[in-house]
């Protein structure tokens, strides 16, 4: 049984001087407009630069400055972080992947935890190449190269892509934090290439705001509802209906993402479902399952 089932201190309170500025509003773009670009120079540019080299945690306050002092970054943060972070120390994963890397946020903290940990290699898979860029430049200063791996291209072909190589074979820690009509189809998918496995944790972002319905409904499910779904010729679907504002905003920026609403997965895996309350970068209060 996937072992997802983990006691968490929740936290109640947020420390409003570490906020974000707020994101955009509906109609205006809040990623993908330069600002990626100009976190970067804002990075390099910095005074501490040379204290930063070679430290992901100086790295992640940095980020975090452009983001409270110039503009807003969709980074899973601090609070949301530190629960991801708490639980690689615990089950000490060899090989990590997560699911979307935007500006590195994520593979900054979660990778220096794998590193920490004694894990072997963490996988940041990202679509948008200059995304990927921006990552891999960040991963460098940090001095994270040696545990950290970026992919670029959509996540269910460079699942398929790295399995195929051999290059990974099995996944003990996942955290999706990408286009979230993909969520379920490439957990599926990865289920599929035997990946996932009794064993493995999966931490997901973002699914009660903005929302995750099929993601929910699917680690919920117990075996009979899952096999009961196969044989009605029930299938994936296309769900992007679901997720609004930034569904849209993704496929007008990114283009259309292919989903592998073919792969059934294995109804076989149960898995054992905890939302943990914790806080955007901005603080407004979020939910995670892990």
């Amino acid at each position: 049984m996937p072992d997802s089932n983990v006691n968490r201190v929740e936290r109640p309170d947020f420390d409003e001087k570490k906020a974000y500025v707020a994101q955009e509003e509906d109609g205006t773009a809040f990623f993908d407009d330069g600002r990626e670009i100009e976190l970067l120079h804002f990075v390099y540019g910095h005074p501490s630069i040379d204290d930063i080299r070679g430290s992901p945690t100086k790295l992640l306050k940095a980020i975090d400055e452009y983001g409270r002092t110039k503009k807003y970054l969709m980074n899973v943060g601090d609070d949301k972080g530190r629960i991801v972070a708490d639980l690689v120390a615990e089950i000490k994963p060899q090989v990590m992947v997560e699911l979307g890397g935007y500006v590195g946020y994520s593979a900054l903290l979660f990778g220096d935890a794998v590193k920490k940990a004694g894990g072997k290699r963490y996988y940041s898979l990202e679509r948008n190449p200059e995304f990927a860029a921006v990552i891999m430049s960040l991963v460098d200063l940090a001095g994270l190269s040696d545990i950290v791996k970026v992919v670029v291209g959509s996540s269910a072909e460079s699942i398929k892509r790295l399995h195929a190589q051999g290059t990974l074979d099995h996944i003990d820690l996942m955290f999706l934090d990408h286009y979230k009509p993909a969520y379920t189809t490439d957990l599926k998918l990865c289920e599929h290439l035997g990946l996932v496995t009794p064993g493995t944790v999966l931490a997901a972002d973002n699914v009660i705001k903005p929302g995750n319905p099929p993601y929910l409904e699917y680690v919920r499910s117990s075996v009979e509802q899952k096999r009961q779904a196969d044989q009605s010729g029930q299938t994936n679907g296309d769900v992007r209906s679901e997720f609004g504002r930034n569904a849209d905003m993704y496929k007008e920026r990114e283009g259309e993402e292919k989903l592998s609403t073919e792969i059934r997965g294995n109804p076989n895996l149960v898995y054992e479902s905890k939302l943990v309350n914790s806080f955007e970068p901005t603080g407004v209060p979020v939910s995670a399952a892990i």
